[in-house]
C-alpha cells in the first residue's frame, strides 16, 4: 500500500471520528434539552402544589376564624350532616361538600354524555371508517378541542338551557344539567381522539386471526380490539374525568354561581371552579380569609385530579397489554 493511500486512509479516519464526534455532541444536547424540559414540567407541577397546600395551611390557620365564629374549621370545613358554604356572607360556614356536589354532579353528567360518544365515534373512526374520511373527520373533530370554554359556556346558556326550558318553564335558566351536558360535548374530542389511537395500535393480525374465525367487524370491534385496547381507552377516560372536573367557564356561565348543597342537575349551583373564578374578579381583598378559601378549594380539587389520575394509571398497569 502506498503512502499516499495510507495518508487517504487517515485523513477519510479523521473525518469520521470528526462528524461522530459532532454528532455526538449534538444528540447530547439534544438530551439535555429534554431532560431540562422534564425537569421544568415536573418543577412546574411542585410549584403549583407548594402554593396550594401553603396557602391552604395558612387559611386553616388563620385567627379570623374564631372572629366569624368558626371554632373548628376541620369539622365545619368536612361537614357532610348539613355542608354550607357561605364565606362571601356575614355568617360564614365553610362546607366544601356544597362546591364538591355540584363539581361532581356536573362531571357525572359530563361522563354520560361524553364516554358512549367519544367511545362510538373511536370505534367508527378506528375500525370502520375508510382512510379518506377518517383524515377528514378526525382534524374536524379535534378543532373542537380548541374551541375556548367561554363560547362553549354561552353555547350552554343560550342554546342547551332553553331547549331543556322547552319542557318545563320553571327549571331555572342557569342549571347544571346544561352545563354538564355541554362539558361532555366539550371533552368528546379528548376521549375520542385517544381511544381511536389506542385502537388503531392494535396489532391487525388480532383482527384478521377475528375475521378468520368468521366474526363480523362489529363482533371484532367489540370483542378484540376494545379489550386489546382497554389500557388506553381508560387513559382517555381519566383525561376526559380530569378536564370535566377542572372546567370553569362553563360552569360558571351557564351553572350558576350561587353555593347550594343539591343533587338536583335541574338547579344551579356553584361548583368549586366557578367558585374561584367569582372570588377572583378582584373584589375581594387580597390575604383575607375569603380570599383564602380559593386555595383550600383549589387543593381539594387537586386531590381530586391526583386520585383519578392514580386510578386511571394503576388500571393502565394492571390491563396493559404488550405486543
Amino acid at each position: 500500500m502506498s503512502d499516499t493511500t495510507n495518508l487517504l486512509l487517515s485523513v477519510t479516519s479523521q473525518a469520521a471520528l470528526q462528524r461522530r464526534k459532532v454528532r455526538e455532541l449534538r444528540e447530547g444536547f439534544i438530551q439535555i434539552l429534554l431532560l431540562l424540559a422534564a425537569i421544568s414540567s415536573v418543577l412546574v407541577t411542585l410549584g403549583i402544589m407548594e402554593i396550594l397546600i401553603f396557602e391552604s395551611i395558612k387559611f386553616f390557620t388563620n385567627p379570623e376564624l374564631k372572629e366569624v365564629g368558626v371554632d373548628n374549621i376541620f369539622l365545619d370545613f368536612f361537614n357532610l350532616v348539613n355542608p354550607q358554604w357561605t364565606v362571601l356572607f356575614e355568617e360564614k360556614h365553610f362546607g366544601i361538600l356544597t362546591l364538591l356536589s355540584s363539581t361532581l354532579l356536573t362531571s357525572f353528567i359530563a361522563l354520560v354524555v361524553a364516554i358512549p360518544i367519544g367511545t362510538t365515534v373511536a370505534i367508527f373512526l378506528s375500525e370502520f371508517a375508510i382512510p379518506s374520511v377518517r383524515e377528514a373527520l378526525k382534524p374536524i373533530l379535534e378543532l373542537l378541542a380548541g374551541v375556548p370554554s367561554v363560547v362553549f359556556g354561552y353555547f350552554a346558556l343560550n342554546v342547551i338551557s332553553p331547549f331543556i326550558r322547552s319542557f318545563n318553564e320553571n327549571i331555572p335558566g342557569f342549571n347544571r344539567l346544561s352545563a354538564g351536558i355541554v362539558i361532555g360535548i366539550a371533552i368528546i374530542p379528548i376521549i375520542s381522539s385517544i381511544a381511536e389511537d389506542a385502537m388503531r395500535a392494535v396489532p391487525n393480525q388480532m383482527r384478521e386471526g377475528s375475521y378468520a374465525l368468521g366474526a363480523t367487524r362489529l363482533n371484532t370491534a367489540i370483542n378484540v380490539v376494545l379489550p386489546a385496547a382497554f389500557s388506553g381507552i381508560v387513559a382517555a377516560y381519566i383525561l376526559g374525568v380530569s378536564r370535566a372536573v377542572g372546567e370553569t367557564m362553563i360552569v360558571a356561565v351557564a351553572g350558576g354561581l350561587q353555593a347550594i348543597y343539591s343533587w338536583n342537575p335541574l338547579e344551579g349551583a356553584a361548583t368549586i371552579s366557578a367558585y374561584i373564578v367569582q372570588v377572583s374578579l378582584g373584589d375581594i381583598e387580597f390575604g383575607s380569609l375569603e380570599y383564602e378559601s380559593i386555595f383550600a378549594a383549589g387543593l381539594t380539587l387537586a386531590v381530586i385530579t391526583l386520585v383519578l389520575n392514580l386510578i386511571g394509571f394503576f388500571l393502565i398497569k394492571k390491563y396493559k397489554e404488550t405486543y
